[in-house]
């Protein structure tokens, strides 16, 4: 399913995770690795160079490399986010200067696209002639630290919609902050964005604060939440492979068990039962959830408001059961390890504190209260609620 240069990097960042995990920083040189192992072109079209793999081809590869290094998983979901966000949004001159300058150059993309965070602001003094002038920060702008390109927000004063915007992260009056310290997720290189004086040209506005918005733009918001959906699941399908290894290797038989190993255990069995039913319930979810993407992906600008509705209930279902199921592996897999397994050596906390990291993104309770008002009243989610 995988190309044997992805798999052999996957072989390479398993073996420096927990100590990168550990030091935290930017991750230059296994961001290299993906990149010279072509990972970078994967949601690209093939017109513009790239490999034009389907969303659900592009999501199990974020969700291997996340049950290996959720960090570096976020880093290149994101880089695939950005791409599908000039897709969406981006004139075809925008995509092919913008797409084939990412081929050629091999580039990252970075995301200074927080939707709730309204501190950059967009002047249109001259806007008619000249395009826009950014003043102002982004927080929590994933993949900037070492990337060539940007995807920005800004908000003009009287307008409640934002300019969504193309930047080469090294324009001049940009400064990419190495300010991100969080418990987990600790390479991702997530910090904030300073904008002073940037011009934003007329020629790399993807949408201005009077454009009409679409069912097919706001499906951006459903391959973000599909981004981590897919990382909760990768998660935990990764701490299950190392309970599972460890117990087998290392666990010794409880006092009074009766049995000869550990793996025996009628509880332990228990444990990996329940880890193996939840994991594999939503790894089916977010396939599915992928696939009615892709489908809605494929209708463009066609897309029907109802259309969007029913690919968002899909997304939000599997991101409620991702999410509960990611956090009850994280933490269940120490019931199986045992207390040796929580030397600090091993890492294994690292699971779960780069999940809790990731599942306080967005509250989990707005995406069972939209479910519940469509099963009690059909009632569509608000595509402009970061849904």
């Amino acid at each position: 399913m995988f190309s044997s240069d992805f798999t052999d990097v996957l072989a390479t960042l398993e073996k420096t995770a927990v100590a990168r995990d550990r030091q935290g920083g930017h991750a230059a040189h296994e961001k290299k690795l993906l990149r010279d192992a072509g990972l970078l072109r994967l949601a690209i079209p093939a017109q513009h160079g790239g490999n034009e793999l389907s969303w659900p081809d592009v999501y199990r590869h974020v969700r291997a490399l996340a049950a290996v290094d959720s960090a570096l998983a976020h880093v290149l979901a994101f880089h695939q986010l950005q791409v599908a966000t000039v897709l969406i949004y981006g004139s075809p001159q925008q995509q092919r200067q913008w797409l084939r300058r990412t081929i050629d150059e091999n580039g990252w993309w970075g995301n200074a696209l927080n939707p709730r965070d309204t501190r950059l602001q967009a002047h249109t003094s001259n806007a008619a002639a000249q395009g826009y002038e950014l003043n102002g920060a982004k927080g929590f702008c994933s993949g900037t630290r070492g990337s060539s390109y940007l995807t920005v927000s800004a908000r003009v004063e009287g307008h409640s919609q934002p300019v969504l915007g193309l930047l080469e992260t090294n324009a001049p009056g940009i400064v990419v902050k190495d300010d991100w310290n969080p418990m987990g997720q600790r390479q991702t290189d997530s910090g904030s964005v300073q904008f002073t004086q940037v011009s934003l040209p007329l020629s790399a506005v993807m949408r201005d604060e009077n454009a009409a918005t679409t069912a097919f733009h706001t499906l951006r918001n459903c391959l973000a939440q599909l981004v981590l959906v897919n990382l909760f699941v990768g998660v935990a399908q990764g701490a299950r492979k190392q309970a599972r290894d460890y117990a087998l290797a290392h666990v010794k038989p409880w006092m009074g068990s009766s049995v000869e190993r550990a793996t025996d255990d009628p509880y332990l069995l228990r444990r990996m039962g329940e880890m193996q039913a939840q994991i594999s319930s939503a790894a089916q979810m977010a396939d599915h959830a992928a696939n009615q993407v892709q489908k809605a992906w494929l209708r463009g600008e066609n897309l029907t408001p109802a259309e969007r509705a029913e690919v968002a209930i899909a997304v939000f279902e599997a991101k409620v059961i991702a999410h509960r199921c990611t956090l009850f592996a994280t933490q269940e897999m120490f019931d199986v390890v045992g207390s040796r397994g929580t030397h600090a050596d091993l890492g294994f906390d690292r699971f779960w504190r780069n999940v809790r990291t990731h599942t306080l993104h967005d509250p989990l309770d707005y995406k069972l209260q939209a479910l519940g008002r469509w099963a009690v009243y059909d009632e569509e989610p608000s595509a402009l609620n970061y849904n």
